[in-house]
């Protein structure tokens, strides 16, 4: 019972504090959309991410009231909120947002995913995405090139687009490789090599590092573990049953020819992509092996509170 009014009180102040902001950042939304000129409209964009960063915060403050939860954060880079990052992190849980919001918030520059284009028409929320600046990416597929070959690098060209205000302003854009959460029975699927991380996909991190070019020279690799064994769902956050989360975060410099290619065309230039990721992802793999040996992590999958019931 006690859990179950955690939760409710922590949905209740998230709610409000959405509540709050929210108005706000649609007002300044219509207006930069309406407004024409570049400096109000520059103003309204500093407005929303100001009331997102702020929000934000209001959450990290509500769960540090109403949640027991350790944020375990190590990094051994120097965060700069006025300096460019592209950020590849494996992806378990819907607890994995949170997790980047504690670690990055005012320490970087508040961090963009890309969209899908289609996004920018749910109501309220393609509004708020548009007015903090969310690049919006559409992708064609191999069947639809194959029927219009014509489309063949507008899908790079309309990113290139979206993502051209960015070329004046800081920017983290963060990237889950995977492409979707990790199950054991979704490694046993995929025939995964690595021990605690489904295959990470090339050609969506190759598309954004081609759209934005050596802007982002900087590379943060972190990686997210839940030393309770299983990874909680964002129920389990809210209600505070999550006891310890680790972020671990490794700056890596970006070499310059990992810009220089053309993923989709050149099958050498894929190839050496290819490898520069998985290389990466062995990294982390052994990374999250060594984290599971320091903390004792079950190898069963069960959570401390299973194995202590």
């Amino acid at each position: 019972m006690r859990y179950w009014l955690t939760g409710i009180l922590t949905c209740l102040l998230i709610l409000f504090s959405t509540l709050v902001g929210i108005g706000p950042m649609l007002i300044l939304a219509v207006l930069k959309m309406l407004v024409p000129h570049q400096g109000l409209r520059r103003a309204c964009s500093r407005g929303v991410m100001w009331i997102a960063e702020t929000w934000a915060e209001s959450v990290k403050a509500i769960f540090a009231l109403t949640t027991p939860t350790r944020w375990d954060i190590r990094c051994d880079a120097p965060l700069d909120p006025n300096h460019s990052y592209l950020v590849v992190s494996n992806h378990q849980s819907w607890v994995d947002i949170p997790a980047l919001v504690q670690a990055f918030n005012r320490k970087t520059p508040y961090f963009k995913f890309f969209l899908k284009k289609e996004l920018i028409w749910v109501p309220f929320l393609g509004l708020a995405f548009w007015a903090l600046d969310y690049p919006f990416m559409k992708r064609y597929s191999k069947a639809h090139l194959k029927r219009r070959p014509q489309d063949q690098g507008k899908d790079l060209e309309i990113t290139r687009r979206a993502c051209e205000k960015f070329k004046s302003i800081p920017v983290t854009v963060v990237n889950f490789l995977e492409g979707t959460r990790y199950t054991p029975a979704k490694q046993q699927q995929q025939q995964s090599p690595y021990r605690h991380l489904l295959r990470p996909k090339s050609g969506g991190i190759a598309f954004v590092m081609a759209a934005l070019g050596e802007q982002m020279k900087s590379l943060l690799d972190v990686t997210i573990m839940y030393p309770e064994g299983k990874p909680p769902g964002f129920w389990a956050l809210l209600c505070g049953r999550v006891e310890r989360v680790v972020v671990d975060i490794r700056g890596r410099e970006l070499a310059s020819d990992l810009f220089a290619g053309d993923y989709a065309n050149d099958p050498a230039f894929r190839e050496k992509f290819q490898l520069w990721v998985n290389e990466l992802w062995i990294d982390k793999d052994q990374r999250i092996e060594a984290l599971r040996q320091e903390l004792s992590v079950p190898h069963d999958g069960r959570s401390a509170h299973e194995h202590g019931s």
